[in-house]
């Protein structure tokens, strides 16, 4: 696992920030495609192949995995229209429309950011990982705090509520996990990574180390088969 960026990439980025606009964008998109996204391409498979062996349901073709520099203008006040950072989200199989927990990175002009859980979700997701708390929230306190886990994602990505949600007893031993509105973990990395062969290893690394707690909560995200009737 070799693919890394370059110190043209960076200065891409760092200027994309301070001209985020199409005027400057459009002249040097080929750049963009260049230094970019061309190796985060190539990047995002060699992720993935690793990933085979321990999130398989998560493995997706790289142009699936690679979110657009475009923003999403129409409902925002912010009329920039491009991001500035270029990132990728690896969903689980079967959660593609509601995204469920995943593993994502990005890199910006100053920072390699990594993180993996379940951000955001949909109230029927909260709903379901909050009900699910109720009886594993042993489990799910022991992935979420590990030492090592801890170690390589230092940030904690939740966020809670101040009282305990509705229909959830305030005296339960999991009210602090079932309290919040999203669960995840972080870290961020100096940007010069993004420029050493090493940033591969560094993102799987953590993503391996994570798999399991992105497993934990995509659980009650998915669809339950039903058990044959009659014993067929």
């Amino acid at each position: 696992m070799a693919t890394h960026f370059t110190p043209a990439a960076l200065k891409f980025l760092r200027d994309l920030k301070r001209n985020n606009d199409r005027d400057w964008f459009q002249p040097r998109k080929e750049i963009f495609e260049r230094e970019l996204k061309t190796p985060m391409l190539t990047l995002i498979s060699e992720i993935t192949h690793a990933m085979e062996d321990f999130a398989p349901d998560h493995v997706r073709p790289p142009q699936k995995i690679l979110f657009r520099i475009y923003r999403d203008t129409r409902f925002s006040n912010d009329k920039r229209p491009y991001k500035e950072h270029i990132g990728a989200w690896w969903v689980r199989t079967g959660l593609e429309k509601t995204s469920g927990a995943g593993f994502y990175f990005h890199l910006s002009g100053k920072e390699l950011l990594i993180a993996a859980g379940c951000y955001m979700p949909q109230p029927e997701q909260l709903l379901a990982v909050r009900r699910y708390l109720l009886d594993h929230h042993a489990e799910m306190r022991k992935l979420y705090t590990a030492k090592p886990l801890v170690k390589l994602f230092p940030h904690d990505e939740a966020t809670s509520l101040t009282r305990p949600p509705k229909g959830f007893p305030a005296d339960h031993p999991a009210i602090d996990l079932i309290r919040n509105k999203q669960w995840g973990r972080s870290v961020t990395l100096p940007v010069d990574t993004a420029l050493t062969p090493a940033i591969g290893k560094e993102i799987v690394k953590r993503f391996k180390a994570i798999a399991p707690l992105v497993t934990l909560i995509n659980t009650p995200l998915l669809p339950q088969k039903r058990k044959p009737l009659f014993g067929l």
